[in-house]
């Protein structure tokens, strides 16, 4: 019988979570975050890594230092978490967006060698973390523009419900990319500007020191401080 025929509570409602992908120690952050406070077991976690046109060879980086550390998958613990910061995203009503728009996919899966091995390393730590969680990587060209609007368009184009973004302490620039044109004008990182325009909920994410937990930053809950 259905639990719902009898007011007992419903099943959790299954939504798709996208973290920003790359060789930094804020994109380890930003994973090991979402992996231990925001994802559940019924979630889809999307891995996106925006390409530039040049890009640099790169191996583990600083995600082999997240490869050590502990993670918590307990979802009591992570709905517990959610409700302290209100942190509840509404379904995507429609993913209906048109690719021309969301930059050139590079491809989608595996990595392609060892310049994305930091994909493949965080891809298994998602699935160490979270067994029951489905992974998905994608990466995609700027092709010229800006990455956030690259990630903007990502998140309307794959229906996500969460978007979780590592942000440096200083403001100035994220994962070490300074923005050019209309956005840095308006004095926003990348960050920043997605954080208020997402149409989904975005958390930024930095770590506020060794042992000493986040700082979290959504549209409405400015440095929030999470021991963690």
């Amino acid at each position: 019988m259905d639990s719902a025929d009898h007011g007992g509570p419903l099943p959790p409602t299954k939504r798709r979570v996208m973290v920003i992908a790359d060789a930094s120690r804020e994109s380890s952050v930003a994973l090991q975050w979402a992996l231990s406070h925001a994802i559940l077991e019924q979630d889809d976690l999307i891995l996106l890594h925006v390409e530039t046109s040049n890009p640099s060879r790169r191996g583990g980086g600083g995600f082999s230092a997240f490869l050590r550390r502990p993670t918590s998958s307990g979802s009591a613990g992570n709905q517990q978490h959610h409700q302290q910061l209100a942190l509840t995203s509404t379904s995507s009503s429609s993913s209906s967006s048109s690719s021309s728009s969301s930059g050139s996919v590079v491809s989608a899966g595996s990595g392609d060698g060892g310049e994305y091995e930091f994909l493949e390393a965080m891809r298994a730590a998602c699935e160490a973390a979270q067994p029951k969680v489905k992974v998905q990587v994608e990466k995609v060209e700027m092709e010229g523009r800006e990455k956030a609007a690259v990630i903007l368009s990502q998140t309307k184009v794959l229906g996500v419900d969460l978007l979780v973004i590592g942000q440096r302490r200083s403001g100035s620039s994220f994962l070490g990319c300074k923005l050019s044109g209309s956005m840095s004008g308006r004095g926003l990182d990348t960050a920043e500007f997605l954080i208020e325009h997402c149409k989904c909920l975005c958390v930024g994410v930095q770590k506020k020191g060794q042992n000493a937990g986040y700082l979290l930053n959504t549209k409405t809950h400015k440095n929030f401080w999470l021991l963690a």
